[in-house]
């Protein structure tokens, strides 16, 4: 009896030790195949068509994949706020698309739109804040972004004109063709100069985003 626990606890430990060897080497696969995308084609994180927020000089491209019917998405907005002034000048923040809820082409629709108005970085901040009201899980009122946005002054009718143009159905596609490439899953998906951090969590989009300030702006 004793004899078969043993062979059983031996038979887990050996799993688990697969279990962690596997994935160490799925994490430095990925690294390796995100880092090589990167050098092949910058495009895939910073294209020309994406709402961009910072200095257009700064070294450091901190992409960020997000859903603005994404719960996650809204806590990690001031994070990433923090962040972008922490290292201002030197980080620049470039928006792309993940519509993976059931209004998020609606919201994607009303954001793009607002960027015909100059009204891009605060409507995106003001449909965070009243995300609990207009994507409510059990009863969501995506309308209700009308409402809130009548806030910062903008032409409501001008705006749903404005997101019947078919270039922003296009820039969804062309998002939607890049998280393909990547196999992303969820958001926020991160990406600082094209490699994701080491795993998903504020310290680790912290240290990515350092570390790569630190290689970028090095000191004779």
């Amino acid at each position: 009896m004793k004899n078969k626990i043993v062979a059983i606890i031996s038979s887990i430990a050996i799993l688990i030790g697969l279990f962690v060897v596997g994935a160490k080497m799925y994490k430095s696969s990925e690294a390796d195949r995100l880092s090589s995308l990167s050098s092949d084609d910058l495009k895939l994180f910073m294209p020309e068509y994406s709402p961009v927020y910072g200095d257009e000089n700064a070294k450091v491209i901190l992409t960020e994949f997000l859903d603005p019917e994404c719960e996650s998405c809204r806590i990690y907005f001031p994070k990433v706020k923090k962040l972008l002034e922490m290292y201002k000048g030197k980080v620049k923040l470039v928006v792309r698309y993940a519509a993976f809820h059931r209004n998020s082409k609606h919201a994607i629709k009303v954001l793009e739109a607002t960027r015909k108005q100059n009204k891009y970085w605060e409507s995106l901040a003001l449909l965070f804040n009243y995300q609990p009201g207009w994507a409510d899980h059990h009863n969501p009122q995506p309308q209700m972004a009308f409402e809130y946005l009548k806030e910062l002054d903008i032409d409501i009718a001008k705006l749903k004109e404005d997101m019947k143009d078919p270039k922003i159905e296009q820039i969804i596609e062309m998002d939607a063709k890049a998280i393909k490439t990547l196999k992303l899953r969820g958001t926020p998906s991160f990406f600082v100069n094209g490699v994701a951090p080491e795993n998903f969590g504020e310290q680790y989009l912290y240290n990515a985003v350092n570390k790569a300030v630190q290689q970028s702006y090095k000191t004779p």
